[in-house]
């Protein structure tokens, strides 16, 4: 029987700190390498065999979790904050952590997370930098309202951003100078060319081979768009791995944390550990979602009774989240279920 070697690796930018040991603890090497992939080839050809490893999720785990994957016989990545609570110590550096990351791994004590795979990763940085075209679109339509207001321009606010009525204004009023108008213009054509691209790479994820049927059964849900259904299926990855909705409405950060002593309940805000991209996307959704479904413009009235506005919203996110995970689980369109009147005999 083949004795099976754990490694740990301590990732970051430039350098990788490991610990390999076996089975009984005992370490057979450690040290740091460069974080570059001809390093890991030179390394990996220095490791006895077979081995399995763990790392921490950081931003750097992505690539090297794809170039280690063909050579281990597992691969896992550590939840950072379970793994902080576990590893707490006094002493703290790159050695230590790499040692503790292999611990937790040989004695099966690994916080593990999950991770999506290459193609949805690929997919979702491709979303996430459409979103950063969308906050830079929305940074210079505020510029260009600002520098108005700053020279005492009279402007239609809901017309603003018209190609039209824009033209119109730089061409007939008087307060707009040739300085002022030339930093107008750059604006606008900065904002039509981020529109532009923001279309294109929408259009691109919306016709993609492996996601082409999966939006489009949960754009059948009442208020879930194109950017809704992308951004579900690009962040969420499987589905199946949420055991029951509460688990899936915590990732989504729709829910507050629970602080529970004796006969004290102490409930937080909504969660600081959340998916940020799923909240900020189904929150918006939940806003528009009543005037597209009776159902949610219901339930939206019914906790407006009992609080505000913002009690509603996350109500209607909620309820989206369970009509987003029956579908993408269920593989099945969207449909309402009508109660039927039994009558008893």
């Amino acid at each position: 029987m083949q004795t099976m070697y754990y490694i740990g690796l301590d990732v970051h930018k430039r350098t990788i700190s490991y610990c390999v040991k076996d089975g009984s603890g005992t370490i057979h090497a450690e040290g740091t390498i460069a974080a570059t992939r001809f390093d890991l080839d030179r390394w990996m050809k220095t490791l006895p065999q077979p081995w399995t490893a763990a790392m921490e999720a950081t931003v750097f785990t992505g690539w090297i979790y794809d170039y280690l994957q063909p050579h281990a016989v597992a691969l896992k990545v550590a939840h950072p904050l379970m793994l902080r609570a576990i590893a707490a110590a006094k002493k703290k550096n790159d050695r230590i952590d790499a040692n503790k990351i292999c611990d937790c791994l040989r004695c099966d004590f690994l916080p593990e997370c999950y991770m999506a795979s290459t193609a949805i990763r690929e997919r979702r940085r491709t979303l996430r930098y459409r979103n950063l075209l969308v906050r830079q679109m929305v940074q210079m339509k505020n510029k260009i309202s600002g520098l108005l207001m700053e020279a005492g321009v009279n402007y239609n606010k809901q017309r603003l951003h018209k190609a039209g009525y824009f033209r119109e204004l730089l061409a007939t009023n008087p307060d707009i100078d040739e300085g002022l108008g030339s930093l107008l213009r750059l604006c606008r054509e900065t904002v039509v060319r981020l529109g532009k691209t923001e279309s294109a790479l929408v259009r691109s994820l919306e016709r993609d081979s492996l996601l082409l049927e999966r939006v489009e059964r949960l754009m059948t849900i009442p208020a879930v768009g194109p950017i809704t259904a992308l951004t579900w299926a690009l962040e969420v990855g499987d589905p199946k791995r949420f055991s029951s909705i509460k688990k899936a409405i915590s990732y989504c950060g729709l829910c507050g944390a629970e602080k529970s002593s004796a006969n004290t309940v102490q409930r937080t805000p909504l969660s600081k550990q959340r998916n940020k991209h799923l909240q900020t996307t189904l929150i918006e959704a939940a806003k528009m979602a009543p005037r597209n479904s009776p159902e949610l413009a219901m339930l939206s009235d019914k906790e407006k009774q009992k609080g505000n506005a913002n009690r509603a919203t996350l109500a209607v996110a909620r309820k989206l989240v369970a009509y987003l995970i029956a579908v993408d689980r269920g593989q099945r369109n969207f449909e309402v279920m009508k109660a039927s009147n039994c009558i008893a005999a």
